[in-house]
């Protein structure tokens, strides 16, 4: 427990005095140091928060959440499967496959991933359902091809133009073996916002590609959309009891080496800026010392009148840790509007210094994402009081240990 007398004394050394200016100006690069520190934790982590959740969206809205493929010509069928744990956790069930091939238009040859659905689930699709789409919705037939706008943009086509494309099957003829070629018309573009999927991936009908790849019923994949494909993990133990014989498959294994990077790069810069926590936080046993020497009268005075060690060890280390717990509160609110508003400022300075902070066509985001996460700023707070009361520590106890008769003796 604190003493009123131990608040009092502690607040008053908290006090600023004209004779305490080098003191003050410790303590005012401590708070501001911290503040700072703590701000800038929660800007970077939230914006990093805000980028894997754009970045989730984007990928779980192009593929499948759960993947079902079956491992020896086994057809999967989801009319099969009315399973009561299924039906709990997805919203839709679709047949897929999917094979690849080479686009040949003029003079340009690009190897591509044809995928095939039926008419009625590619309606479904979430990325053929968002604004950006352009086309005919409701209309995947035979030798229709539905692109990318960046992959349009690659080979110059547009809706209604002919494609040819040339399958990795081939056909068997008396010279040997021949690849297959089919012109398929564009019927639709798609904008997924990521390049990698505009570029490389077409949807066809789900018939037309089993026969251009010489494919039957038996190779279809069954692709599962959950309600819920934020929490995968356990939704794919879930599918794995349901096919224990098949292979499953989550988008999160598919991206596995993009979010682990992504997890380094955020674990490393949560390292990295909490430096500038611990170099602000040793400020405070800078000014706490001199503060101690400044203070060695008073603390000689207190021990006389008979205040214990241990409430000299109190005053001291209060003093520390109230600097920085009122700085990580401060730069809480600091760092909380900045995420907030990050977007709104990152458009002011683009518009003042005509420069760009974060092109799209680099990061295919319009704009900068921020996700506030309670639990980081919880961490970071910890992390931020934990480091001013390890400090506060040594100067509070070095106080303790001065001797009243040394201290008084030329007073």
């Amino acid at each position: 427990m604190i003493s009123t007398l131990e608040k009092e004394i502690t607040f008053r050394f908290l006090k600023a005095r004209k004779k305490d200016g080098f003191l003050n100006i410790i303590s005012i690069f401590s708070f501001i140091g911290i503040s700072l520190g703590v701000a800038v934790l929660i800007i970077v982590m939230s914006v990093m928060n805000g980028f894997r959740t754009e970045l989730i969206n984007k990928i779980v809205g192009f593929n499948a959440h759960i993947t079902v493929k079956p491992y020896e010509k086994k057809y999967i069928n989801p009319a099969r499967f009315n399973n009561v744990q299924l039906n709990s956790i997805s919203k839709n069930l679709m047949s897929s496959n999917s094979g690849e091939a080479i686009i040949i238009q003029k003079n340009i040859s690009k190897g591509i991933v044809l995928r095939g659905y039926t008419q009625n689930d590619f309606s479904k699709l979430n990325i053929i359902n968002d604004n950006s789409f352009v086309g005919d919705r409701n209309n995947l037939q035979k030798n229709y091809i539905s692109i990318g706008k960046e992959l349009s943009f690659t080979l110059g086509l547009k809706i209604g133009d002919d494609i040819t494309i040339m399958s990795s099957s081939g056909i068997e003829t008396v010279i040997g073996s021949l690849p297959k070629k089919k012109i398929f018309t564009v019927i639709s573009l798609f904008q997924s916002g990521l390049a990698d999927f505009d570029n490389n991936i077409a949807f066809v009908n789900l018939d037309t590609l089993d026969e251009f790849f010489n494919l039957t019923d038996n190779d279809r994949n069954l692709e599962i959309y959950l309600k819920n494909p934020q929490n995968i993990e356990n939704q794919k133990i879930i599918v794995e009891k349901i096919f224990p014989e098949e292979f499953v498959f989550s988008w999160a294994d598919t991206n596995s080496s993009l979010f682990s990077a992504l997890k380094v790069e955020r674990n490393v810069m949560f390292i990295i800026l909490t430096l500038i926590i611990i170099v602000a936080a040793f400020n405070i046993i800078s000014g706490l010392t001199i503060l101690v020497k400044n203070k060695t009268r008073d603390i000689a005075i207190l021990k006389s009148i008979g205040v214990l060690n241990k409430s000299i060890v109190k005053i001291f280390f209060l003093v520390g840790v109230i600097i920085g717990t009122s700085a990580t509160i401060f730069g809480i609110l600091l760092g909380v509007i900045f995420s907030m508003y990050v977007e709104d400022l990152r458009q002011f300075l683009s518009d003042v210094f005509n420069i760009s902070l974060f092109p799209e066509e680099i990061y295919f985001l319009s704009t900068m994402p921020s996700e506030i996460n309670p639990s980081s700023i919880f961490l970071i707070s910890l992390f931020s009081i934990l480091i001013t009361i390890i400090v506060s520590i040594f100067p509070a106890l070095k106080a303790a240990k001065l001797d009243p008769v040394q201290s008084l003796k030329y007073e």
